[in-house]
């Protein structure tokens, strides 16, 4: 199977989590490239509330070449803002950026109940000619299953349409 481009969204509590997950399947580079923003980076990135400017930011600024979208589901990871916004920039078509296929994977540490982040939420119904565009999976057995979703959600995204109507998060949602 060819490489992809995998940026990787997840709240920044998971991240030794995903580190471990990157580093796991290091091995798997024959598979996907992956990208993410640190968990590190002071501050807001985007500062505005105009949604266009936020998805326009988002995409350039850390989507611009990934083909597939992981989003790392851990206890809060659907009360993330920049999750839902990263989901949101990854499912948008525009003039210098294509969407990306979108997938999500439950880590370990929330496979007793997992809760997919909303907008991946809406998108994994029956979408355009009854195919869904996102899955999720729980944690991949071995790299050749991995490969399988990334592949997967790579194809959906030229088959199916993604419903990306919900409105941006304007601020984090509690996560108890």
């Amino acid at each position: 199977m060819p490489r992809r481009k995998c940026f990787i969204s997840y709240h920044h509590n998971d991240e030794s989590e995903v580190l471990r997950f990157i580093q796991g399947f290091d091995h798997a580079r024959d598979s996907f490239i992956a990208r993410g923003i640190g968990a590190g980076m002071p501050g807001d990135v985007i500062q505005s509330t105009d949604r266009d400017y936020i998805m326009r930011r988002v995409r350039e600024s850390y989507l611009r070449d990934s083909t597939v979208t992981i989003v790392m589901i851990g206890r809060c990871t659907w009360a993330r803002r920049y999750v839902d916004w990263e989901i949101a920039s990854t499912l948008r078509n525009d003039a210098r950026n294509t969407r990306s296929g979108l997938m999500g994977i439950v880590l370990p540490s929330a496979s007793a109940a997992p809760t997919a982040p909303p907008r991946l939420s809406d998108n994994l119904a029956d979408g355009y000619g009854g195919r869904t565009y996102a899955h999720w999976y729980h944690y991949p057995r071995d790299v050749s299953q991995l490969s399988e979703m990334i592949e997967t959600a790579y194809s959906a995204r030229e088959s199916v349409m993604p419903n990306n109507k919900r409105l941006l998060f304007s601020h984090n949602r509690t996560c108890v």
